[in-house]
């Protein structure tokens, strides 16, 4: 198992990446949130020897093709070769509203993202003419002054990121590797993603061999008092992605059929206090991890074991450098 964890913004990058590789991480990733998500990562490849770097996620929809691919190969190049690139189609209002650009099919418009990029990458690599057309994008021009230097490390690995089915096809049919929401459980990922990744490699003639799959569980850790403040943080975490629409399958699986709908109405209503009291303890259970750090590899292990490459970590506040180290290396040995 490779253990990742996530940087914070521009500020604190460089101090962050060096401990993170001083702790014996495997990669660093950032994520969208209120900033841009490429430039700490540049500055993360400029102090470090061999971590990953990679976005968890950007969002593809925000970039056309060609501004990411211009991004990704310069990071590529900086990096030797670290780039993971984790993209995300986000949701409607957000990409329309927020980033104003255009909204389709969001499954069939990753996979076109996806194939703009690998065509443009191609022709930078080969000297070969850019001739791609497709529903949502169209690249045919790149005069030779705009072509980036070579290097030899190749296209950076590409992730995408999903929940639904048909967008987990899209990763196996597309991508290096699938980042799982962090709003999931075991049972979703061995029922619902996987079969959906194997359906979606087996589209493209390939297996889940080398394929990455990578998940930030919840986790709530640290002292007796941290764990007691975490577990009501993470019940009202847990109750706000249950409020969205678009996650209600994983609820329906494990049968808890219209708890979303009742969490829904109280969001709209602003009644968000209320919201938490909804999430029973075996909901919480099914979606968070709440161990001392001694007990925290194992748990882990004996809920993902087998179903994950990668996983992502960030460990709480107060753990000092040597105590973060050991919980690395007793995570890596999953």
């Amino acid at each position: 198992m490779r253990v990742d964890t996530f940087l914070g913004g521009l500020a604190d990058a460089a101090e962050r990446s060096r401990a993170a590789e001083a702790a014996g991480f495997d990669g660093v990733r950032t994520g969208e949130m209120n900033g841009d998500p490429f430039l700490p990562l540049a500055i993360a490849a400029e102090v470090t020897e061999r971590l990953d770097i990679g976005t968890s996620i950007a969002v593809a929809f925000a970039r056309s093709p060609m501004t990411l691919a211009y991004t990704a190969a310069d990071l590529q190049r900086h990096s030797r070769g670290r780039l993971h690139l984790g993209l995300g189609s986000q949701v409607k209002a957000h990409v329309q509203r927020r980033f104003g650009m255009p909204w389709g099919r969001p499954a069939p418009q990753l996979r076109e993202y996806v194939s703009a990029l690998r065509a443009i990458w191609a022709a930078w690599a080969e000297g070969s003419p850019l001739a791609f057309e497709g529903e949502y994008y169209r690249h045919t021009l790149m005069p030779r002054d705009f072509v980036p230097p070579r290097h030899e490390y190749g296209p950076p690995r590409v992730l995408l990121a999903g929940v639904g089915e048909a967008m987990t096809r899209v990763a196996g049919e597309v991508a290096d590797g699938f980042l799982c929401h962090g709003f999931t459980t075991a049972r979703w990922i061995r029922e619902r993603t996987l079969p959906a990744l194997r359906a979606g490699r087996a589209r493209s003639g390939a297996d889940l061999d080398g394929f990455d799959i990578v998940a930030t569980p919840f986790v709530v850790t640290g002292t007796a008092q941290q764990i007691a403040e975490g577990v009501p943080k993470a019940r009202a975490r847990i109750a706000f992605y249950a409020s969205t629409p678009a996650y209600r399958g994983i609820f329906a699986l494990h049968g808890w059929d219209g708890v979303n709908e009742a969490l829904t109405a109280l969001s709209k209503a602003g009644r968000w206090a209320e919201m938490p009291a909804l999430i029973t303890d075996e909901m919480l259970d099914a979606f968070v991890v709440v161990a001392p750090p001694a007990e925290l590899p194992q748990r882990l292990a004996d809920r993902f074991g087998g179903l994950l490459t990668r996983l992502s970590f960030t460990p709480p506040a107060g753990f000092g450098a040597e105590q973060t180290a050991e919980l690395v290396h007793r995570l890596r040995a999953l």
